[in-house]
């Protein structure tokens, strides 16, 4: 067995390690919190998802001698023990370089930049990651900041592809794994700025309900993708239903047409505004998963109710603003602008983004 051990931060190999023999790395303070899943495609990235994924199914895979699931978190100084991953040649793909261009684009994103953290302003339809059919994505463009040893800034958190605005990005492991821990222990505030069919009643309030995962989610047996990726309203007990709060305030309204409303999540679940927003009779203007009305309900019949002709079909939901302690001390307050299809929209009804948000002064429960 080969043992790889750290010193400043750096692995160092004690001994050459036989293509048949497992080897095993210590955790250091700059991967401590990382998911095991996460830590093997960083450390492997030229081995296949499933391949990874079957050998911590099957127990190859050992943290500090003890088997483990893809979401156990690391620690400093626990050992990962794998196992040989030596592929034929003709299957190992290419290290791929950076994209040219993509180091103009995330420049032209960034919001705020320091030695630790870079904030970006995504655009819409831009996703975060990889996935089927996803070529370009925010995680693969930011090979074009790896340094001379390939290491490279690592995502803290998540947008869906068509939410615009603020997303955070750690320049190493170790920063990542404390804003991590500062995400998950919600010290992180996050508003949300949307555009709502309808005006929500009472015009600031919290939306707390139990969602979880539809129906063969994630899978593909005879449903589209939309249908597969859409949460679901539970119940308290529920097969993998979770807890979600939101706090929500109407900034200003085209009554009873629609609403720009202010949103800040308490929790952080998959779609939860999205989800919240349709659960509660206001889908959010644009989204193509959670804005399912029928065409004969009177919401969209009245011409008086609808929502008016001429929006850009394209969802209407922006991360504004993410306020969170810096790990080194003091604060990171960043806000986003509008992306282009909202700024018109903002202009056809005469919304002010200048205007005082009531969500700022709501309090945090």
């Amino acid at each position: 067995m080969t043992r790889f051990m750290r010193k400043n931060g750096e692995a160092a190999t004690m001994a050459a390690a036989p293509p048949d023999k497992a080897a095993l790395y210590e955790i250091g303070e700059d991967e401590a919190g990382m998911r095991l899943d996460r830590w093997l495609h960083r450390r492997f990235p030229d081995v296949s998802n499933s391949h990874l994924m079957r050998i911590v199914r099957k127990g190859e895979v050992r943290v500090s001698g003890k088997r483990a699931d893809v979401s156990t978190r690391l620690a400093t100084g626990e050992n990962v023990r794998v196992p040989p991953l030596r592929l034929p040649a003709q299957q190992r793909p290419a290290v791929k370089p950076a994209n040219p261009g993509d180091l103009e684009a995330i420049r032209a994103m960034t919001l705020f930049e320091d030695r630790d953290v870079l904030v970006l302003n995504k655009p819409y339809g831009l996703a975060v990651q990889g996935g089927s059919g996803t070529k370009r994505h925010i995680d693969g463009m930011l090979q074009a900041l790896a340094d001379k040893e390939g290491n490279r800034p690592v995502l803290v958190h998540r947008l869906d592809r068509d939410t615009s605005g603020v997303l955070m990005i750690a320049k190493s492991r170790k920063i990542a794994a404390e804003l991590g821990e500062i995400f998950r222990s919600r010290q992180a505030r996050k508003i949300y700025w949307a555009l709502v069919e309808g005006v929500p009643k009472p015009a600031q309030g919290r939306i707390s309900m139990f969602l979880a995962k539809g129906e063969g989610m994630g899978e593909s047996r005879g449903q589209g993708r939309d249908e597969l990726e859409r949460m679901r309203v539970a119940k308290h007990g529920d097969p993998d239903a979770q807890h979600s709060l939101t706090l929500y305030a109407v900034v200003d309204k085209v009554a009873p047409r629609l609403a720009w409303l202010s949103m800040r999540p308490v929790t952080g679940r998959t779609h939860q505004l999205r989800a919240h927003c349709e659960a509660i009779g206001h889908p959010i203007v644009g989204d193509p998963k959670y804005n399912r009305r029928p065409p004969n309900d009177p919401a969209r019949s009245d011409p008086l109710r609808a929502v008016p002709p001429g929006l850009e079909p394209k969802l209407h939901l922006l991360a504004r603003r993410l306020i969170l302690p810096h790990p080194r001390g003091g604060a990171i307050d960043v806000t986003a602008p509008l992306p282009e299809h909202m700024k018109k929209s903002f202009a056809m009804f005469g919304f002010d983004e200048t205007d005082r948000d009531p969500i700022e002064d709501a309090p945090d429960e």
